[in-house]
């Protein structure tokens, strides 16, 4: 099974880690999507609460325009700016270029679903 993601009605491309926070995350989206309310943050993120608490193991890294990232245990962070922070990759989106990511995240909040499917 992967996982899929989209950003409001966008589909995209994403190269997911390999981790115990990725693994909790398929297994919340087993049975139905995980849709996550986001808000702009800072100018160059969207942060949303997953409602749940996911395994993390936070290393501090600077994130650029098309990084996942857990926050905290229970946020999903997606960037179109970057940060230099202590996160736990999730994945990159590995279809949009940084200005593609800032006019898909850059103009006001959006929802995130990630669902999974067969792989294709």
């Amino acid at each position: 099974m992967t996982m899929h993601l989209k950003i409001g009605d966008t589909a995209v491309e994403t190269a997911w880690e390999n981790n115990a926070s990725v693994e909790a995350l398929k297994a919340l989206c087993a049975d139905e999507p995980l849709v996550v309310e986001m808000s702009m943050y800072g100018g160059f993120e969207q942060v949303g609460s997953i409602g749940k608490r996911l395994p993390r193991s936070d290393v501090q890294i600077t994130t650029k325009a098309g990084d996942l990232v857990l926050y905290s245990g229970n946020q999903l962070v997606v960037f179109y700016g970057s940060n230099s922070w202590a996160y736990t990759r999730l994945g990159h989106i590995t279809d949009r270029s940084a200005k593609e990511m800032a006019e898909l995240l850059g103009s006001g909040d959006v929802t995130i679903t990630i669902s999974s499917g067969p792989d294709k």
